[in-house]
């Protein structure tokens, strides 16, 4: 899995979206979605891809979606090109292994953050205010401090090119419904805990995590990505150190690198050296060898 797929050009099928990272199309019953290897950091989408990252995010969603199934659905059907329906097989080149076949929800209209350790936008809440999206929390926290309990932290859905915003409880609850609110609280933290639990045993702290819902009718099902890291911070707990930025296996990697450059953090991308795109790009095929070897 060497070719480098930055857009997918599928004619015969019916293209729904183009988010920042995957392309999304219409099949009728169902959707296929399929993760390229376009990167984004601060809301702008790179102009170089980086190798396997589609494969790495497919692969980490599937083994997360697998082992949660438990706690709540999910909307993955395949990850198998055999098994989808035989007019994509053509476009087999750019499906194999980033390409999930899922069920069709309606989204909630918020993304759903559950924060275990201090870092991100929830750090710098915390240095000017003291609380993560009015949740007030102990003073003389450090960055990268451990929270006592995971909190949930959401956020609204911004638009291609505009930030998310952190937003509270009531205002969620505002958003989805009460209930339903209180419902994608409860049910996130109880897959990051588990999550976190496991991923401990492979040398990893997950410092955070962004998952999305929808609804098929009544029902609550777990949609897009699972625990991958373009929606979490990956952390190798053997280099763990309060008080500081880590050392990470996602994109914080670029977004650090990108810190370093006199960049306004708007489009154009500025481009990307060669030796960036290779570490990021090891960077993620280790959190997938690590959570699934």
């Amino acid at each position: 899995m060497t070719k480098i797929v930055t857009q997918t050009n599928c004619p015969e099928l019916k293209l729904l979206n183009r988010g920042k990272v995957r392309d999304l199309y219409d099949l009728g019953e169902h959707l296929l979605i399929v993760t390229s290897d376009r990167i984004s950091a601060f809301d702008v989408i790179m102009n170089e891809g980086i190798p396997q990252k589609g494969f790495v995010l497919t692969q980490v969603s599937k083994f997360w979606f697998e082992m949660m199934g438990d706690l709540i659905p999910n909307h993955l059907i395949s990850t198998e090109v055999d098994d989808f329906p035989a007019i994509t097989h053509q476009y087999r080149d750019q499906l194999e292994g980033r390409s999930m076949l899922t069920k069709k929800a309606q989204p909630l209209p918020i993304e759903c953050i559950v924060r275990g350790y201090l870092s991100g936008s929830g750090w710098k809440e915390y240095q000017q205010k003291g609380s993560v999206c009015g949740i007030k929390l102990p003073e003389g926290m450090l960055e990268s401090s451990k929270l006592s309990e995971p909190i949930f932290t959401p956020s609204t859905k911004a638009e291609l090119g505009t930030h998310d915003e952190n937003i509270s409880l009531a205002e969620a609850a505002n958003l989805c419904g009460p209930e339903l609110a209180q419902k994608v609280s409860e049910v996130s933290i109880q897959i990051y805990q588990r999550a976190r639990e496991f991923a401990a045993t492979k040398g990893i702290i997950i410092a955070d995590t962004k998952f999305e819902f929808g609804t098929i009718g009544d029902q609550l099902i777990w949609i897009d990505e699972a625990m991958t890291p373009d929606s979490s911070r990956f952390w190798p707990s053997a280099q763990y150190k309060a008080g500081q930025a880590q050392p990470s296996f996602d994109k914080q990697f670029l977004r650090d690198y990108l810190e370093t450059l006199d960049w306004g953090k708007t489009a154009p991308a500025p481009p990307l050296p060669p030796e960036i795109i290779l570490r990021t790009s090891e960077k993620y095929l280790e959190a997938l060898k690590r959570l699934t070897c």
